[in-house]
């Protein structure tokens, strides 16, 4: 099963990759603290023991028709993500099958402000797409989430669920990995070798606790 998430690029006003990153993490939090009727849905995609999220995009037409299906939008600054119930791979809705996945590109045009924790940090090492690494800030985020306990998870939903999302150079990542903090490794399927350490979640209650 896959996770599926669709953000909006509107040719005339694309996101910041950053607001966009970030939306995709709080889209795929907002799903894991307040299932709703998706639960079941929700429980079959974790038992699996893989947390697989797909990116597409879309704009106009499509965007509307992805407003249409099953799902919770999160807006956050320049962006807009929505996450949809988990879809068995190869059984996705026809109206979000057919979204372009591969190639999603965006910039910031201005570095990002002061970083609030929880901090997910992307690998400097790694060249990865927008779409690519907003799964990668999904799968982050989730780690932290499952590594948190309920009072932590309480302060956090009192704070809109909110994250930062930066870029760590490589010495701080590997001593953030070296920490025990939870780390994404990819499965290898797109864009990047099997193996490799893309995102590690940084909270200052998160350290000493890895779920792997």
């Amino acid at each position: 099963m896959v996770l599926p998430l669709v953000v909006r690029i509107e040719r005339a006003a694309p996101p910041e990759r950053t607001d966009a990153l970030e939306a995709a993490a709080m889209a795929v939090l907002s799903l894991l603290d307040d299932p709703g009727e998706w639960g079941e849905e929700l429980a079959a995609w974790q038992s699996t023991g893989k947390i697989r999220k797909v990116v597409r995009r879309a704009r106009g037409a499509e965007w509307r028709r992805a407003l249409a299906l099953p799902g919770r939008t999160v807006e956050h600054r320049t962006a807009e993500v929505r996450v949809h119930p988990p879809v068995p791979l190869d059984d996705w809705p026809r109206d979000l099958a057919r979204l372009q996945v591969s190639g999603t590109e965006l910039t910031d045009s201005a570095e990002p402000g002061a970083a609030e924790p929880p901090i997910l940090w992307a690998n400097s090492a790694l060249d990865m797409s927008a779409g690519k690494a907003m799964a990668q800030a999904g799968h982050a985020a989730q780690l932290a989430w499952w590594a948190s306990e309920r009072d932590e998870r309480a302060a956090w939903r009192a704070n809109g669920l909110a994250v930062s999302v930066r870029t760590a150079g490589e010495a701080r990542f590997a001593s953030m990995v070296a920490a025990g903090l939870p780390v994404v490794r990819d499965a290898g399927f797109t864009e990047i070798e099997p193996g490799s350490c893309t995102f590690v979640a940084d909270a200052p209650w998160l350290y000493g606790r890895v779920r792997s």
